[in-house]
């Protein structure tokens, strides 16, 4: 069975929120809600989505703030903000923030809608590399390039593995997160702890650490 996408609402207008919540659920979206910045801030670094729709004037922190904090994490996800405020320079501000969008409210749901499924097809589009300390992974071709010049191939299951874990590299994922996303059809969920252990003995244990009772993340080969 395929995967809903998932999307994280970030509004304070609860009206708003559960017109958006009922609108997108309809069109497949799994959503989940946040009502201010630090709930959206604290989802987005620890639970998977395909696309961020995000209100810049939310209570507690800011939404270019929650932003800015997630660019700064190395996080890809695709941010369409949704705003009242609609004049050239705040769009440009939202922007240069590390939107890949920007709409205005009030906004036409079908130009919504339309606008999203553009950012998934770019979150969901693999990309040629992927830096983390230490080395270079490059996706397409499943090779990891060490900062000494030394390349490693990977199989399949190991390149997946890593490619998660490298695009969100704050964030802590979950044996069954994995398990959804990558092992989709394994029979047995020790195999996410066996590929994790494959990538350790190739290049060292530091390359991907266990944060106690909760997963896994992104680690480094210094």
């Amino acid at each position: 069975m395929k995967e809903k996408p998932r999307v994280l609402v970030a509004e304070d207008d609860s009206r708003l929120a559960a017109m958006l919540t009922e609108l997108l659920e309809s069109e497949g979206y799994e959503v989940l809600v946040a009502p201010d910045g630090q709930r959206a801030l604290h989802l987005s670094l620890t639970q998977p989505f395909d696309v961020f729709v995000l209100d810049r004037g939310l209570p507690v922190m800011d939404g270019l703030d929650v932003l800015r904090r997630l660019r700064q994490g190395g996080l890809t996800v695709p941010v369409l903000v949704l705003s009242a405020l609609g004049n050239p320079a705040d769009r440009v501000e939202g922007l240069d923030g590390g939107a890949e969008d920007y709409l205005t409210k009030p906004f036409d749901v079908d130009e919504l809608l339309a606008r999203l499924r553009v950012l998934r097809r770019r979150g969901t589009s693999t990309l040629p590399s992927i830096r983390f300390t230490g080395g270079l992974f490059e996706a397409d071709n499943r090779t990891v390039v060490l900062d000494s010049g030394a390349r490693i191939v990977l199989s399949e299951r190991e390149s997946a593995l890593l490619e998660q874990l490298a695009r969100r590299p704050t964030q802590v994922f979950s044996r069954g997160m994995l398990l959804d996303s990558v092992f989709a059809d394994a029979d047995d969920p020790g195999v996410v702890d066996t590929y994790v252990h494959h990538l350790r003995k190739k290049f060292s244990k530091s390359l991907i650490e266990t944060v106690r009772g909760l997963g896994y993340r992104m680690g480094s080969l210094s």
